[in-house]
């Protein structure tokens, strides 16, 4: 391990907006039903999960100061360079929380968070059960969801815009919006859409300068 990691993870230890819990199996954390006490505010809460270094995360905290915000990721070393940006920046609205995303039901509570962001989230092409839009995690989802929560998926990746479609027309799911290519049609969207969706993570970036299209689907589930 490289000596700027080990350094990272040694500072990340000090953050505290930082949550690393060890939790590996079937039990709750104290944290579950409790982050409104964390935040010390009754702000909704937004997640984002697979954060990676937590640009998104960032961005919105930043965009939306009357709302709290959790970028969820297993990697320390990448969460290591939201929640120091969090901190120089002074967003007290931003936490980070390392855990697989498998384990989000040990964390939050029925009704406790608004609204779940998917942001560029690993296809699976050969393992759909592991997709995060997959019926495996919908149902972690409508676990820890309000009544009228959201999900947000921004992906490249045609194989998992497709199979999101899929599901929510399967099941019913109520769809807000659904743009095949967020930045063909940027000019034609709302403010407040331009203003989400105009956020871009470093991996966006890349798959822009490659010629990909983003897209964007956000829909209901409970």
């Amino acid at each position: 391990m490289g000596k700027d990691k080990l350094k990272r993870f040694s500072e990340i230890k000090t953050f505290d907006n930082v949550l690393q819990p060890n939790v590996t199996h079937d039990i709750d954390h104290p944290i579950k039903g409790k982050w409104h006490d964390k935040f010390n505010n009754k702000q909704p809460i937004t997640l984002e999960l697979g954060c990676g270094r937590g640009e998104y995360t960032v961005g919105l905290a930043q965009k939306f100061p009357k709302k709290n915000f959790i970028g969820i990721d297993i990697k320390g070393a990448r969460l290591w360079r939201g929640a120091k940006t969090a901190k120089e920046n002074n967003l007290n609205n931003v936490k980070f929380l390392r855990t697989k995303v498998d384990f989000i039901n040990h964390f939050f509570s029925k009704n406790e968070v608004n609204e779940i962001w998917l942001t560029f989230s690993d296809p699976q092409p050969k393992k759909p059960r592991k997709r995060l839009t997959s019926p495996l995690f919908i149902e972690r989802y409508q676990n820890i969801l309000s009544k009228d929560g959201i999900i947000h998926l921004k992906t490249d990746s045609d194989l998992l815009y497709e199979y999101t479609i899929e599901q929510i027309k399967e099941n019913n799911y109520s769809t807000i919006d659904n743009i095949s290519d967020i930045y063909n049609e940027f000019e034609c969207l709302d403010m407040e859409i331009q203003s989400v969706l105009g956020i871009k993570t470093f991996y966006e970036e890349k798959w822009l300068e490659e010629g990909k299209k983003i897209k964007y689907v956000s829909f209901r589930i409970n």
